[in-house]
């Protein structure tokens, strides 16, 4: 498999990785991968600032309106635009 394979695998994985509902063999691998990964590191860092800004209300505010449209487009979240 090569390194983009691996990646595309592990990514799949990465919103139960931050949950905390991964296996542990899963989030090891994960884990290990994202020592040497900084593509991935960033990917998993991303995912994280945003479900951050999502919970935090007061950071909503303050997210620029096109920001929250690229954000909402790629989500698919068409019902949150304004």
């Amino acid at each position: 498999m090569d390194k983009h394979e691996h990646c595309k695998d592990l990514v799949s994985n990465m919103s139960d990785y931050i949950d905390g509902s991964l296996s542990d063999q899963l989030c090891f691998e994960l884990e290990k991968h994202l020592e040497n990964c900084e593509n991935c590191r960033i990917v998993i860092n991303t995912l994280r600032k945003t479900i951050e800004i999502y919970k935090d209300e007061g950071a909503r505010e303050k997210t620029p309106v096109d920001v929250k449209e690229r954000l909402f487009y790629r989500l698919n979240l068409e019902e949150y635009r304004k």
